[in-house]
This record gives C-alpha cells, structure tokens and sequence, in this order.
C-alpha cells in the first residue's frame, strides 16, 4: 500500500485540530490528562516551523510537526523540536509514522536545522521504539515536563547544511 499523502497545513487546520484532539484522548487515557505543554499554531508557521498531515485516499490520519526548540539543548546547534506526532489507531503497524518522521526530518534538515528533539513519556513505548530505532537518543530533559518521572527526552543530529537527513549520535 502506498504512504500518505503529507500535505503543509496550519496547526489550526481543521483536519490537524481534528488529529491534535484525538491524540490529547490518547494522552488522557495513558497519563490521566492532556499535554499541557503550552503549543501556540504560529509556533508552525513556515520558517520556524512546519505541520504536516498525512491523508490516506483522502481521510486524515496522521499529523507531526516542528517548531524552533525554546530552549537550548547543545551549543553550536539549531534545535527544533517535534511536536503531535500521530497515526490514528486503525492505521497504525503500517509505517506512517515513520514516513511522518523522516519528512518532518527533511524539511527541518533543509530549513538548515542541525538538532532535532522531542519530549514523550514511558506510557508510549511504540513511539519510544519509532525514535531510537531512527537514530534518536536520549538528551538531558527539558520543556514542559522536565524532572517529570514519565518523560524522556531525545534528540537527533542532522545534516542541516546539505538538507540531508542522515543521522549523526548526538556527543
């Protein structure tokens, strides 16, 4: 089967609100709330940022995004971090995620980011595994939840330069 269909889209597009509400579900029923990071949508307007939502012969079913990191995690770096990573429960096991991932990776890549990070907690084993078996590793904690006992933070080197999203170990 063909992958999605990964169209540029405002954080406010009803079809990303759509995806953004059903992932907070997902969060409720894992953790006991919503992400309560604070998200504005012009956090992903073109050129700090990017959302991305993936349609499958028309219906969406998937969303990930980047913004500018608001924090500093390396010197010498330019961070962003990924947000609302998601693949709607009926087509997951089918690789969306990952094709999601490695867009949002490119286009970060070639807006000419070097780092890319991401906060998601133990409750999401299945995401846990999508980043470290693409090269993702865990990174001191930062954001909304760091010292929490349930996140973990990760992070990835890119080859901004060049748009060329081949991973280097952060060291």
């Amino acid at each position: 089967m063909p992958g999605p269909d990964l169209k540029v889209v405002g954080y406010d597009h009803p079809d990303a609100t759509a995806l953004v509400a059903r992932v907070q579900l997902e969060y409720v029923e894992r953790y006991g709330s919503p992400d309560e990071s604070p998200v504005e949508p012009s956090y992903f307007d073109p050129p700090d940022g990017i959302f991305l939502v993936g349609y499958l012969e028309g219906v969406p079913v998937a969303s990930g995004g980047w913004r500018r990191s608001p924090v500093r995690v390396l010197d010498g770096t330019s961070a962003v971090e990924i947000k609302r990573m998601y693949v709607v429960p009926e087509r997951r096991g089918e690789g969306i995620a990952r094709l999601v991932l490695t867009e949002l990776e490119r286009t970060a890549a070639e807006a000419g980011h070097d780092l890319l990070v991401l906060e998601t907690g133990l409750r999401q084993p299945e995401a846990i595994e999508l980043y470290r078996s693409s090269g993702y590793v865990e990174v001191p904690g930062f954001g909304h939840y760091c010292g929490q006992e349930l996140s973990r933070c990760f992070g990835r080197r890119i080859d901004g330069a060049t748009g060329s999203p081949r991973a280097r170990l952060l060291r």
